[in-house]
Order: structure tokens, then C-alpha cells, then sequence
């Protein structure tokens, strides 16, 4: 554990050199941009502000990108930059060859991505220069004390301080390594939370305008619904297919077996014999005849109610609807081909359509591990946090998935984001696969099954 520790606390005091160093290109791009707002009066500045607000943008995109691999800090960026090349297609190019400098450089101005990205770019050479220093500023003090002061410490005179230790015998020049090597631990283990805030602090400075987050959340609700209601006529669709292909088709087939049972019972037998009334009494080929009827009457029947209780599994499993989302895991487990390992700790139930939802997507994450991967076990872990609940399902499989070259996991995205869902994959090529899957919703009620624990 502290080695794992460690490992982070070096990787992250490495990230914020990086960051120290990246905020003097900040600084630069910021004075280009600064200058050709400078030059704008003489003309000049209409032709340079363009080409010095997309580096800027490309910078501050750079800085969106490390603050979510890095710290797992989301930062929504704004429009592209309006004039900006790099957002356009050819056909945009061939028009903008056209295009003024002045109308160019004024849609930059009218911009309001552009002036966030310079309020930022002034702000953090300072500020968040600064903040990444500390960490690094610790560990070079203490590097200082640990490693120079033992073998310099007789030449640098009588007013050798270190820290508040004069360093002028033995004895203090181990106090002065000891005070060394606590600043160096210092700052490893400050630097992962200096890094988590430079990127709540970045979140602050660079994320998209309110009125551009509200117009882009209308537009994805817009799409989930229409997705939603898609996916609903397509699963009315399925459930009228299996209807008619599958109950409806059997019970026909039921009604006329029924049918010629009762013409075999209730007609006159050649071969039968005369009654004491005088009516022909049923023969044995008959009777034969209508109990193999009946027979497969009782099949037939008994495949129409398995076909029904496969379409109401396939609509709202009873296990789901009667134990929770933690046993109908386990009872997916059950029936996976592979070795599936389940660990589910939840409050209680949660909403029906989110636990259906969870459900039917463990059900395709499994069927695609089972299918293409080539794993042999599986391990499912269900979590409630923070009003969340969090899926993990990881493989050993070879790895390599792509959403793109398949649907089961764009269906899988595409009903979490009825609920505004997110899906994680990580799967290198070698594996192992793990896809994270997030819904936000609320414990619904007292836990009526047995949820926490593992199988």
C-alpha cells in the first residue's frame, strides 16, 4: 500500500513539474494574444489575433485534457473558436480563404470561449504556477538537506542555516538530513492533492459558459428522448414479434389439435361397433388417435407458457422484481458461461427502471465477454455512492474492445443515457477489460433482499 502510494505521490509531483513548465507557454500565448489586441488600431492585429486565439485555445484544450486523465476532473469546453481552421471542413477552408480579416478577428472577439481562455491564461502562470510549485518546492528543499548538507556542510561557514537548524556539527547535520527527509515525503504526499485542486481550479477557469452547458444538456435530452422513444417502439415491436411467432403461432397450432381431437371423439368409427342406442361407439384407433392429439395438445400448451414467461423475462425479470438488483446480478452469474464473481453492496432497492436498466446491461456486457473476448472469468462489483450507483464489470479476456465495431456497447450507452448515465471502457489490447458503468439515482427503499456481500 505505501509503495502503491508512492508510485502516485512521484507520478503526480512529475505532472506538476509539467504543469510548471506548460504555464510558461501559457504566459507566452497570452502575451501574443494581449499584443495582437494591442496592434488592433494600426490594422496589424486583425491578421495575428486569429492564429494566436487558436493557440491559445490548443493550449487551453491540452489543459482540459490532462485535468480529466489526471485527476478525472470533467471540464466542459466551449464552442470552437469561431474563424478557427482546425474546426472546419475542407469546404470551410476554400470559404474562409475569402473571408476578411476584420470579420475574422471580430467573430474572435465576439467569442466568449476567447476571452475565458485569456482570463485563464493570465491567471495561471500565477496562481496555478504557483500552486504546483509547492509540492515541488518541498521536495528540492528537502532533496537540499538530505543530499547536500551531509558532505557540503563544512564549507558553507557558520551561517549555514537549514530550515530553522544551524548547521555547524554532526548532530545538527542529521537533524538537517532527518528535516530533509520529511520535506521530501511532505511533498509526495502533498502533490496528488495539489493536483486534484489545480484541476478544480482549471474547472472554475475553463469551463464552458453556463448558456452554452444549459443549450448543450437541452440538446442531449433532445436526443435521449428521441432515442428513448425509439428504443420503445423498437422493444413494442419485438414483444409483438414474439407474440406472433412464437405464444400466438402455438396456441393456433393448440386450437386445432383440440379441434381434430374432439372430430376423432365425437364421430362415427368405421370399425366400431353398435351401441345399445344404436349410435356407433368410438373404436380403439380412435381413442389412440385423440390421446396422442391430447398429448401433444399438453406440449404445445407447455412450450406457449415457456415462450410467454421468456417474453415477460425478457421485458422485467421476476428475480429483479421480487429480490433486487443483487440477486437477479447473481442470478445472471448463475446462467453466464463464464466464471462470473459478484460483489454487490447496496443500500436497499433502488428505482425499478434504473435497477432494470443496470440489470439488462450487466446481462450484454457479460453476453459480449462470453462471446468475443475469450475470457474465462468475470467479476462484477456493484456499488451505491453519493446518489450513484457504479457497475464495474471486468474480463480476462484479450482485450482490445472497440464500441465502434459493434452494438452491444452503443445499445448499453444508449439506455444508460436515458437516465444520464455514463459508460467507462478500458480495454488495452491483452486485456483485462473493465467497463464502468455510472446511473445517478437514490435508494428508494429499506433493503428487502440480500444485497450486500459476495458470491
Amino acid at each position: 500500500m505505501g509503495g502503491t502510494r508512492d508510485v502516485r505521490g512521484r507520478l503526480a509531483l512529475g505532472r506538476c513539474q509539467l504543469l510548471g513548465l506548460a504555464g510558461l507557454a501559457v504566459a507566452g500565448a497570452g502575451a501574443l494574444v494581449i499584443g495582437a489586441l494591442l496592434l488592433l488600431p494600426i490594422g496589424v492585429g486583425f491578421r495575428l489575433l486569429p492564429p494566436a486565439a487558436a493557440a491559445l485555445r490548443r493550449l487551453s484544450d491540452r489543459y482540459r485534457s490532462w485535468a480529466a486523465r489526471w485527476t478525472g476532473t470533467a471540464i466542459s469546453p466551449p464552442e470552437p473558436l469561431a474563424g478557427d481552421r482546425g474546426e472546419r471542413g475542407e469546404r470551410g477552408e476554400r470559404a474562409e480563404r475569402g473571408e476578411r480579416p476584420r470579420r475574422r478577428a471580430a467573430a474572435v472577439l465576439g467569442d466568449e470561449g476567447f476571452w475565458r481562455d485569456l482570463r485563464w491564461a493570465w491567471l495561471e502562470p500565477w496562481l496555478g504556477g504557483l500552486l504546483v510549485a509547492l509540492p515541488l518546492a518541498l521536495v528540492e528543499y528537502g532533496a537540499f538537506g538530505a543530499l547536500v548538507q551531509p558532505f557540503a556542510w563544512r564549507h558553507l561557514g557558520d551561517g549555514n542555516w537549514y530550515a530553522f537548524i544551524p548547521v555547524r556539527s554532526t548532530p545538527a547535520v542529521l537533524a538537517a538530513l532527518a528535516l530533509g527527509l520529511v520535506f521530501i515525503a511532505a511533498g509526495l504526499r502533498l502533490a496528488p492533492r495539489v493536483l486534484a485542486l489545480h484541476g478544480r481550479w482549471s474547472r472554475r477557469l475553463l469551463s464552458a459558459p453556463r448558456s452554452t452547458e444549459l443549450a448543450r444538456r437541452v440538446e442531449r435530452l433532445t436526443d435521449i428522448r428521441d432515442e428513448a422513444l425509439d428504443a420503445q417502439a423498437a422493444e413494442l415491436r419485438r414483444i409483438e414479434r414474439d407474440l406472433h411467432d412464437g405464444a400466438q403461432a402455438r396456441l393456433v397450432a393448440l386450437g386445432m389439435t383440440l379441434d381434430e381431437a374432439t372430430r376423432l371423439l365425437g364421430a362415427d368409427d368405421a370399425d366400431g361397433t353398435d351401441s345399445a342406442d344404436g349410435t356407433r361407439a368410438i373404436g380403439d384407433a380412435d381413442i389412440s388417435a385423440a390421446r396422442a392429439l391430447l398429448l401433444e395438445v399438453r406440449e404445445t400448451s407447455a412450450r406457449a407458457l415457456q415462450d410467454l414467461r421468456d417474453l415477460v423475462h425478457g421485458i422485467q425479470p421476476p428475480v429483479l422484481a421480487d429480490r433486487g438488483l443483487g440477486d437477479a446480478v447473481r442470478s445472471l452469474a448463475l446462467d453466464s458461461f463464464l466464471d462470473v464473481h459478484v460483489e454487490a453492496r447496496l443500500p436497499g432497492r433502488l428505482p425499478a427502471a434504473v435497477e432494470s436498466a443496470a440489470y439488462f446491461a450487466v446481462g450484454e456486457l457479460l453476453a459480449n465477454a462470453a462471446k468475443h473476448s475469450g475470457a474465462r472469468e468475470a467479476r462484477i462489483a456493484l456499488t451505491h455512492e453519493d446518489a450513484r450507483l457504479r457497475v464495474t464489470v471486468t474480463d480476462d479476456g484479450r482485450g482490445g474492445a472497440d464500441p465502434s465495431r459493434g452494438t452491444g456497447l452503443h445499445g448499453v450507452r444508449r439506455r444508460l443515457d436515458t437516465f444520464d448515465g455514463t459508460l467507462a471502457l478500458h480495454s488495452p489490447p491483452g486485456g483485462p477489460t473493465t467497463v464502468t458503468l455510472e446511473i445517478p439515482c437514490a435508494s428508494s427503499s429499506p433493503k428487502t433482499s440480500s444485497c450486500s456481500g459476495t458470491v
